[in-house]
């Protein structure tokens, strides 16, 4: 019986994909057939595409079938790419898209950016991508863990890959959530140096995982010859997570924030995970605490009922009040709610720039002290105040000249 492979997705209900069905045997020229409602004006380029790819791959012989959905160029690759993996295991050429290099495409990627949303798609579903960033997430992750079926690893791996280098996600910054350790070690071979700009880790527990982490992208970025960092962000998702924090938020350089994700800490303390988040109110403060002292930013959980966009924007205001610095989404029409959420209030800005312009003169006197009328400000009040003038500024709530404004 001959035997193929199959890679992607088909139906009435799916867009932006395609379904590929590979089968190795055969002639020694390669049969390519395609399906496709728009094939009258791109079955020709779906064909070069596939020849190509299959180039590429070093596949010189077999017949492939491609039912087409609407698959734009880097998903199509990306499945092909899949199927012929699924025959080969040991398969080691691949096929890359063009790197996308816009710079408009691409956010600065620093320890301290703004990271007030995160915007969490499902690594196998294309779809989901190619709009994403018009949404304006200060981050956009493709997910290779929780979203994906055990089964699809392999082909969101290609598939998240593809997208990196050929998607404007419009200045949000680039994550990939890898599997749970040990898995994750083999996503970070499909995605560093594929512009990938922050990697999170989820369920981590101890800094050796960290540790472990790190080694691996060091070694990839010398082999593949990559200079741009990859940020770090552990997630904390257990009790005993929750016990090690601060030596997780300890163990790397490159470590820029730490999250927390309460859907598998509720299960782990065998608690019940309420709208109220009393249960998980501790773990939450312990994870700000030791983001803090680690001089990194806390980053709260998702809030999943997308249809509630008033207690979606309570919650937001409470991980504020705790001292979170963002939330994660699972929806585009969480984002704009969570970013305004994060920002200070005009209030808030007023006293902060009345704050840092007097430390300013208290340093150009070479004074210690920094007061405000007759009330001594604290040193952690300033470092407080200056934060809140830096995201007014880099988010346009005041202007570069603010000073004078006030004087």
């Amino acid at each position: 019986m001959t035997k193929v492979f199959h890679a992607g997705k088909k139906g009435e209900s799916v867009r932006s994909d395609c379904f590929i069905t590979f089968c190795p045997e055969g002639s020694e020229i390669i049969d390519i057939k395609v399906t496709s409602k728009v094939e009258a004006l791109y079955g020709r380029q779906i064909l070069e595409l596939a020849r190509e790819t299959l180039m590429e791959l070093n596949i010189t012989r077999g017949s492939v079938l491609i039912e087409d959905s609407g698959a734009l160029p880097f998903t199509l690759m990306a499945r092909l790419e899949c199927a012929v993996r699924r025959a080969f295991p040991s398969q080691k050429a691949v096929s890359l898209p063009k790197l996308f290099e816009e710079e408009k495409g691409f956010a600065s990627s620093r320890q301290d950016r703004l990271r007030r949303s995160r915007l969490y798609l499902p690594g196998n579903e294309p779809k989901f991508f190619v709009n994403a960033g018009l949404h304006q997430p200060d981050a956009i992750i493709l997910d290779l863990e929780d979203s994906v079926a055990p089964e699809e690893k392999d082909a969101a791996r290609i598939l998240v890959r593809n997208a990196l280098r050929s998607l404007n996600f419009y200045g949000a910054e680039r994550m990939v959530r890898i599997n749970q350790l040990p898995l994750g070690i083999r996503d970070l071979e499909f995605i560093i140096g594929h512009n990938v700009q922050l990697i999170l880790i989820p369920k981590c527990e101890d800094k050796e995982q960290i540790i472990e982490v790190e080694k691996k992208i060091a070694e990839l970025k010398h082999e593949r010859k990559v200079e741009e960092d990859v940020w770090l962000m552990p997630i904390i998702e257990s009790a005993l997570g929750v016990i090690n924090a601060y030596e997780i938020a300890k163990a790397s350089s490159l470590n820029v924030a730490l999250a927390v994700g309460l859907e598998d800490f509720t299960a782990d303390i065998g608690a019940e995970r309420t709208t109220e988040g009393k249960e998980s109110l501790g773990a939450r403060q312990a994870v700000v605490i030791a983001a803090r002292a680690a001089q990194l930013q806390p980053i709260d959980t998702v809030y999943s009922d997308v249809a509630n966009m008033e207690k979606l924007q309570e919650s937001s205001l409470e991980a504020k009040a705790l001292g979170f610095d963002g939330k994660g989404c699972i929806h585009p029409r969480q984002i704009s709610i969570i970013n305004e959420a994060f920002l200070p209030k005009k209030s808030e800005i007023d006293k902060a720039q009345k704050i840092v312009m007097a430390f300013e003169e208290a340093k150009s006197q070479g004074l210690g002290v920094v007061s405000l009328g007759s009330k001594m400000i604290d040193l952690p009040v300033v470092k407080r105040a200056l934060r809140a003038v830096d995201l007014a500024l880099s988010t346009g709530k005041i202007k570069e000249n603010w000073r004078e404004e006030i004087v």
